[in-house]
């Protein structure tokens, strides 16, 4: 059974490795990058487009600012976040039992 899926996969390849040969050319291909001029002319400016899609978005006259719907929360000093964590840390609960060697 090994034998036969041995072969037939080296047959396949065989096969596959005979089909890209032949279509393979040795000639050498040039690209030619296709020349546009008139990108650098001046160009009178198109008309206005909204990007909306018509009357998807109005501005009604009487809108708040956000700074006027509360206040900024303060974020804390980093040293006060560290001060904090230190503390905590110092009094959090520490392990009864402490194994020295773990494994075998």
């Amino acid at each position: 059974m090994k034998i036969t899926l041995i072969v037939l996969c080296v047959l396949c390849a065989a096969t596959a490795a005979a089909q890209v040969g032949g279509a393979m050319s040795s000639q050498v291909i040039v690209y030619h990058i296709p020349d546009h001029p008139q990108h650098a002319e001046m160009h009178p400016m198109a008309s206005e487009q909204s990007v909306l899609g018509g009357t998807a978005y109005r501005v009604e006259q009487g809108e708040r600012p956000l700074w006027e719907f509360g206040p900024v929360s303060e974020q804390p000093s980093l040293g006060d976040v560290a001060r904090a964590y230190r503390k905590e840390k110092l009094t959090a609960k520490k392990a009864q039992v402490v194994f020295e060697k773990q494994g075998s």
